[in-house]
Parts: structure tokens; C-alpha cells; sequence
């Protein structure tokens, strides 16, 4: 199965980390952690005061730093969860103005992402394909979502400066699918009733494993929480627990094989003379209509038939029919990676395509490291910090967990899928939005749109379900074109799943 294969980051070490208390805690509540005896503070905030220009308005805005309490049943905090509250300043009506919650994926990855190169009011220091540049800084995003709507940056248990407040806490409380979405939602009620954020349009974003995320909270929302959503945006989602079967899984990789290259321009003339978003339609229809057929008959499928297929599937994906053959008509992701720029002596990157890589030796199976995310954490780990320390006057000795311990994750029972589904059926103000990369090879653009056909088989939720491709993989908003695009078809969207007045919730 496909399942979880498009996970952001892989969680690294455990690493011990401390908080700082400072002069605007607003409690004294203080845990020790045994293996540094430094104070974790699971209840603290700090606020600046900022301005920025976001499509040529000037736009004032206070952003609120620290930890919130995660409660068990008995009312005790058992972990802190960092966060990061952007409010734009001067709202005369702040219960019609929209509130997203985001959520990065890994599942152990921190809100870095999408908060200094995505959504946020701060941009990193990069190029305008995405690449690290030095400096390491941060400067303001012109295309920030601020301008239409608050945002709060959440990071789970164990990922940037969020923790359990003691070790004594079972892991299994907060390390798994189910698990994750109850007290996530349980934290999101609190901060929603501590903010008096009841009254405004509330909307949910999660990027990869953010994706699973999400989606099972749509449901625990209403479920647990009484609390309706707006809307839900997938950034390169998941399989979100939707079975495959082991033909589909093989067939529906063959047009992100495609985009990538013709992004490498290794396709024959006349694909490669086409327009990314023309040539990718003919790839798609052979997928669906031949290909999974064809490799759901395994050794059945007639030999001139096999061939023919082979000669499809190398004349899209730029690996030679040979190769092909030899695996059955079913490239394995990382063979493809590999593979495709062999002869030039490179690799491709997975969550980004666009990336190359240099391998020890050209022989082999798989890359030796992922060029994409060695590409990024150049640009982010610096830049999260200085940022957290100087624009956001947060000081303290913990480090800043990119990626935390957060393994074993008990990956059973996803059916967040079916949750978003049952969501929206409940609540026919809730709207969805799919936003994915054509090079991204771990939660590849095709799959997302099999992922929106399976949800809603039916047909009867399509009118509130929408889907957007961009030229760039994972990270699209990492391209400059896609950042200024992308942060538009979330203002769109927004824009578009607010009722009007006086329309009611009905069907």
C-alpha cells in the first residue's frame, strides 16, 4: 500500500530541550524535565506588534508567542503545545473575520513551513525557484493571507518547542492518528474559547501528513467539540486512509513520472514541445482507462498487449521500455528517483523533482539522501531561529525541533478520509480545497485527485470540492510564482465559502 508513503519528514533523534520563562507568563505552572533539570513552562505567551505590506497594504498585526496546555480528563496539563497567533490589527468585526489553524505533517514536523514561506506575514531568505540563499534572513510576504484572515501556527507534541510536561505521560496519548486528532481537538477548543474566536468562520489547512490531520479533525470537531468548519485545505495530502489496491498504487504514479520528465526534458519531441498542463491529460487518460486495467490482469495480460503497455508507459515516464519490462510494468518510486537522470550522473529529488542530487556511484536501486529536504533545512533552520528570537522576541535555550521524536506512531485505523466526508455531509458549509505539486513524488498530484474521486464516489459533494495544480512539488509555495498563486486561491476560496447573508445550512 501507498499508506503514509507521503509523509513530509522522517522524525530524527531525541533531543532534550528547554523553554524560557519570561515576564508575560500567565502562569506560574512548571514541570521539570529529569534529563536537564530546565523548566518546561506548558502555559506562557509573549506579544509583539508588527506591520507589513501584503499586496500593497499597509496591514498592522500582533502576533502571540508561547505554550498552551494540553488537558487530560482529570484537568491536569500534560503537554504544552507551542503556537504562534497572527491577529490582524484595527478588525472592527472580529467574529466575521476568519480564522485558519494550520498544521504541517511529518507527523513529526514542526509549523515551520508554511509559516515563514507560505501563509504567514514573513518570508524566508530564498531564490525564486526556492533555493538557499546567504544571508539567512527573513523579510515580509507580500502575498500572506493575513490581509483576509487570522492564522495560528500549531505544532504537536515534541515538534519546534511543544512537550509533554513530564515523561511519565504515555506516549500513546498523543503518537498516532486517533490519538493525534483527539487532543489536537481538545487543544483547539481551549484555544478557540481562550481567544473568543467562537463566532468566526473557522477554517482548517494541513500540508502532507497535515493533510491526515485535518481531516480526521473535521469530523472530532463537530463530533467532540460541537465546532463547524468552513472550510478544510489539503496542501499535498495523503492517501488519507483510502485503499488503493496494489495496481492502482502502481498505476495512478505514471503522470507525476511524466511531469517530472518533461520538467528534465527527457520525454520524446512531441510530449516535450507540449505544454506541461497539455501533455499531462493524455498521460492521465492512458492511466486510467488502459493502464489499470491492464495491470490489474498481473500474469493474465496478453504478452503483445504487456509490450504495448510498456512502450506507453516508457514513451511518458522517460525510463526505457527495458527497464519497464523488467519491473513488471511497475517502476518503484525510488528506482524512478534514481533512474531517471542516471546517465547525466544525477538524481531527482522526492518531494520535489526539480531538485538533483549526487550520488557516491551511479549504480544502484535509490538516491543516497533526498536533494529536496537537504535543500530546504539549509534555508529553514536558520532562519526559523533568528526569527523566533528576533522578530518574535521569544528567547529561550530549547531547541527548535524541525523534526521531534515522535516514533512509534501507531498508523491503524486512518479513516480520515471517510471522517472528511462524513464532515462535509453533515455540514453543508464546509468546503474543500486540494492544493498539490506536479513534481512532488510522495504525495503526487494524480493521487490527490484519486483521493477527491473515492471520497465522494457519489458525486453529491463535488460542488464544494476543488483541486489546484502547481508547477513546483511538496512545498509548492517555494516558488515564487506558486507562493504569490497559491496564497490568492486561498483567499478565493475563503472568499468563496462564506455564506452570504441570511443563507442557512441546509440542503
Amino acid at each position: 500500500m501507498k499508506k503514509f508513503l507521503c509523509l513530509l519528514l522522517l522524525t530524527v533523534a531525541v533531543t532534550t530541550v528547554q523553554a524560557q520563562e519570561d515576564k508575560n507568563s500567565k502562569t506560574d505552572t512548571k514541570e521539570t524535565d529529569s534529563a536537564s533539570n530546565l523548566l518546561f513552562n506548558p502555559d506562557q505567551s509573549i506579544i509583539t506588534e508588527h506591520t507589513t505590506t501584503i499586496k500593497g497594504q499597509k496591514i498592522a498585526y500582533k502576533a502571540t508567542t508561547g505554550t498552551m496546555p494540553v488537558w487530560d480528563e482529570d484537568g491536569k496539563a500534560i503537554a504544552g503545545l507551542f503556537y504562534t497567533y497572527y491577529e490582524r490589527s484595527n478588525i472592527k468585526d472580529r467574529a466575521a473575520r476568519p480564522l485558519v489553524i494550520s498544521f504541517n505533517g511529518g507527523p513529526g514536523s514542526a509549523s515551520v513551513w508554511m509559516q515563514i514561506a507560505y501563509t504567514g506575514p514573513s518570508l524566508i531568505n530564498i531564490d525564486d525557484e526556492g533555493y538557499p540563499l546567504q544571508p539567512y534572513s527573513i523579510k515580509e510576504n507580500p502575498y500572506s493571507i493575513l490581509d483576509v484572515a487570522d492564522v495560528v501556527f500549531v505544532n504537536p507534541v515534541n515538534t519546534a518547542y511543544s512537550r509533554a510536561t513530564s515523561k511519565d505521560v504515555p506516549k500513546t496519548k498523543f503518537f498516532g492518528t486517533n490519538a493525534d486528532i483527539k487532543y489536537l481537538a481538545d487543544w483547539i477548543g481551549s484555544f478557540v474559547t481562550r481567544t473568543n474566536r467562537w463566532a468566526s468562520p473557522k477554517y482548517l489547512i494541513g500540508e502532507s501528513y497535515g493533510t491526515t490531520r485535518v481531516s480526521g479533525l473535521a469530523l472530532q470537531l463537530q463530533n467532540n467539540q460541537w465546532m463547524y468548519l468552513n472550510g478544510v485545505i489539503l496542501v499535498s495530502p495523503t492517501d488519507l486512509g483510502i485503499t488503493r489496491g496494489v495496481a492502482a498504487e502502481a498505476a495512478l504514479k505514471l503522470p507525476y513520472f511524466a511531469a517530472t520528465a518533461w520538467y528534465h526534458k527527457m520525454l520524446s519531441p512531441d510530449l516535450q514541445n507540449k505544454d506541461l498542463t497539455e501533455m499531462l491529460p493524455e498521460v492521465e487518460n492512458f492511466t486510467m482507462n488502459e493502464l489499470l486495467p491492464s495491470l490489474s490482469k498481473g500474469s493474465s495480460l496478453d504478452e503483445q498487449k504487456r509490450k504495448e503497455i510498456a512502450a506507453k508507459i516508457a514513451r511518458y515516464s522517460g525510463i526505457s521500455e527495458k527497464v519497464v519490462l523488467q519491473n513488471n510494468l511497475d517502476i518503484p518510486l525510488n528506482y524512478f528517483w534514481k533512474e531517471l537522470l542516471r546517465d547525466q550522473g544525477f538524481t531527482v529529488g522526492r518531494l520535489d523533482s526539480r531538485y538533483k542530487g549526487i550520488d557516491k556511484k551511479d549504480a544502484g536501486d535509490r538516491p543516497d539522501f533526498n536533494a529536496e529536504l537537504t535543500s530546504w533545512l539549509h534555508s529553514f533552520t536558520p532562519a526559523i531561529n533568528l526569527y523566533m528570537r528576533n522578530n518574535l522576541n521569544y528567547k529561550t535555550d530549547f531547541k527548535y525541533n524541525m523534526f521531534g521524536p515522535v516514533n512509534p506512531w501507531d498508523r491503524s485505523n486512518d479513516s480520515t478520509g471517510e471522517n472528511l466526508r462524513q464532515a462535509m455531509a453533515q455540514n453543508p458549509f464546509l468546503n474543500v480545497m486540494v492544493q498539490s505539486g506536479y513534481y512532488d513524488g510522495a504525495c503526487d498530484y494524480f493521487n490527490s485527485k484519486y483521493n477527491m474521486w473515492q471520497m465522494d464516489p457519489s458525486g453529491k459533494l463535488k460542488d464544494r470540492m476543488s483541486w489546484k495544480g502547481y508547477r513546483s512539488g511538496h512545498m509548492m509555495y517555494l516558488r515564487k510564482q506558486d507562493l504569490e498563486t497559491a496564497n490568492e486561491d486561498i483567499r478565493e476560496f475563503i472568499k468563496n465559502s462564506l455564506p452570504k447573508e441570511g443563507v442557512s445550512a441546509k440542503y
